[in-house]
């Protein structure tokens, strides 16, 4: 028996219209509320915050209270753990890089909106078991692009799946992405690089956001 989606219609309707989730890694909470903010004046309502450094929960816990209107989310939960310091931050929904039971189910019982990890129609399967039909399609460019996704996800088009592809896009490749209609928004870390946080260069993330809006908006 399929479940009930985990990740809620209202959230994914968010995701929708933002087009694309800024996917960032954060070492310094400092830096969340202004990398936010610079997201949002440029007209991207999504950030997957990763839980690749031991301050992603406080940087969550940061855009929560000083950037309320942005859709906040935690990525790169690969456990229980995770999860539990997702919910704890505030996280509005949870993503993985694939697809394992036990996280799944941890994010079900915690009351945490979550896409798991996908590569493989077998992945897909598993997804679908447990009550999960919008799923990240990790790593993106590595699986022969939109095309790919379409061709794997045909067998599933009459359940609703829906995916966040992630993994080497940029604003070049991002038109044929949105165009999909798989596709359900698009991740990227291009828009707030690690090196462009470093230096506090909140102007070129704004920027990044406008260009990366336009594309969305031309979509539409």
């Amino acid at each position: 028996m399929i479940m009930k989606s985990m990740l809620p219609d209202p959230i994914a309707e968010r995701l929708a219209h933002s087009g694309v989730v800024a996917v960032v890694t954060v070492e310094n909470p400092d830096d969340a509320g202004p990398i936010a903010r610079a997201l949002l004046a440029g007209g991207v309502g999504a950030i997957e915050l990763t839980f690749r450094t031991a301050r992603a929960a406080e940087s969550i816990r940061r855009i929560r209270a000083e950037v309320p209107e942005i859709l906040a989310g935690a990525g790169t939960l690969l456990n229980r753990a995770h999860v539990e310091a997702a919910i704890e931050a505030g996280a509005v929904f949870g993503v993985a890089p694939g697809c394992n039971p036990a996280t799944i189910a941890a994010a079900r019982e915690c009351g945490l909106p979550f896409a798991p990890g996908v590569m493989t129609p077998t992945d897909m399967e598993i997804a679908l078991e447990h009550g999960c039909r919008v799923l990240k399609y990790f790593p993106a460019t590595n699986l022969a692009g939109p095309s790919a996704l379409e061709t794997m996800a045909a067998p599933f088009a009459h359940l609703g799946l829906r995916f966040i592809p992630l993994g080497g896009i940029n604003l070049a490749s991002l038109p044929p992405w949105l165009a999909s209609a798989s596709v359900l928004c698009v991740g990227g870390s291009w828009l707030a690089p690690r090196d462009v946080i470093q230096r506090k260069d909140w102007a070129v993330i704004q920027a990044n956001a406008e260009q990366a809006a336009a594309v969305v908006r031309a979509r539409k």
